[in-house]
């Protein structure tokens, strides 16, 4: 029997002001919940400008608590619409030992607008030109999180954690029903990368759908922030890797969609992914192989390009 359900995905160009991004992101949630949106889908960071492009930003600048502000006025919104939210912020919170730690986190919220208790923290952290999160963010360690709404079942990733298949393969084990990816992703300004990064960006999730037999749903932000410009194109596809809507690479946009969960099923039966894996052999997965930066990567010549262009 079929599954249908309707999702929506909010694509914004964000400023420095944190207050005009809140209440902007706010009120397209609203519209899009009016119009039958049952689970909505924030980008990365979603009230915050993209500041790990910079290095030694102040982190309490724009730091937040969960619960906090954000959570606050999205279960609201999610009470009065019955809806789900996923709201993903840049979270402070105490450690066991009482040391103050950072996140990037994604707090999901019920249709009864109520904080679901596990928050996913971003595990998969990048350190690179114009993506020195390693400067801001913990690696989140409490494994692949689902939630289990009235909706559907679903797992958060955050933009990083998309290019891992082990994080996406193990949510789907987990149940989730749709995988969404929250993502701040663009190209900088004045460096012409080798390949098309917007290309590999969609490849790789349209390729974790196939292979896991689940809906995914990556929503990015748009418009240039500092030396960086971000190319929107927040899409949904399902199970085949078929893009069933993709939003504007230039505009703002709330982005909708009606899916069928069923189709997971369908493909997961027709194609045998799932049912012939073979996990006694997948044992090199666990190992430290491959996990050391080489040293001679600062002298290569597209690595300098990069840093020269985010120095203009």
């Amino acid at each position: 029997m079929p599954k249908k359900i309707t999702i929506g995905l909010i694509q914004t160009k964000t400023s420095d002001s944190l207050s005009a991004n809140f209440a902007k992101t706010a009120t397209m949630v609203e519209k899009v919940a009016a119009k039958g949106a049952q689970i909505i889908c924030l980008q990365e960071l979603y009230n915050t400008p993209y500041f790990p492009q910079r290095q030694h930003e102040d982190k309490d600048k724009y730091a937040e608590y969960i619960p906090g502000a954000s959570t606050s006025m999205f279960e609201e919104i999610a009470k009065d619409y019955g809806i789900v939210i996923i709201v993903p912020v840049y979270e402070k919170a105490k450690n066991k030992h009482g040391k103050w730690e950072y996140y990037n986190s994604a707090a999901v919220i019920n249709e009864k607008g109520m904080l679901m208790k596990e928050v996913y923290r971003k595990v998969h952290i990048p350190q690179d030109p114009g993506f020195y999160e390693k400067d801001y963010f913990e690696s989140g360690k409490s494994g692949y999180k689902i939630y289990k709404t009235k909706f559907a079942s679903f797992a958060v990733l955050i933009c990083y954690d998309q290019w891992f298949p082990e994080a996406a393969r193990a949510a789907r084990l987990q149940g989730a029903e749709i995988i969404f990816y929250p993502t701040a992703l663009g190209n900088i300004v004045g460096y012409k990368p080798e390949g098309d990064w917007h290309g590999a960006w969609e490849t790789a999730m349209r390729g974790h759908a196939i292979a896991n037999s689940v809906h995914v749903a990556a929503v990015n932000r748009v418009g240039r922030e500092g030396n960086m410009k971000f190319f929107g194109q927040t899409f949904v596809c399902d199970p085949f890797g078929k893009v069933l809507k993709r939003a504007s690479a230039g505009k703002e946009e709330a982005l909708i969609a009606k899916i069928d969960l069923s189709r997971n099923k369908f493909f997961a039966d027709g194609w045998g992914f799932l049912r012939n894996r073979r996990p006694d052999t997948y044992g090199i997965l666990t190992s430290d192989k491959l996990v050391e930066k080489s040293r001679k990567l600062k002298d290569v010549a597209h690595y300098k390009d990069e840093i020269k262009a985010l120095e203009k």
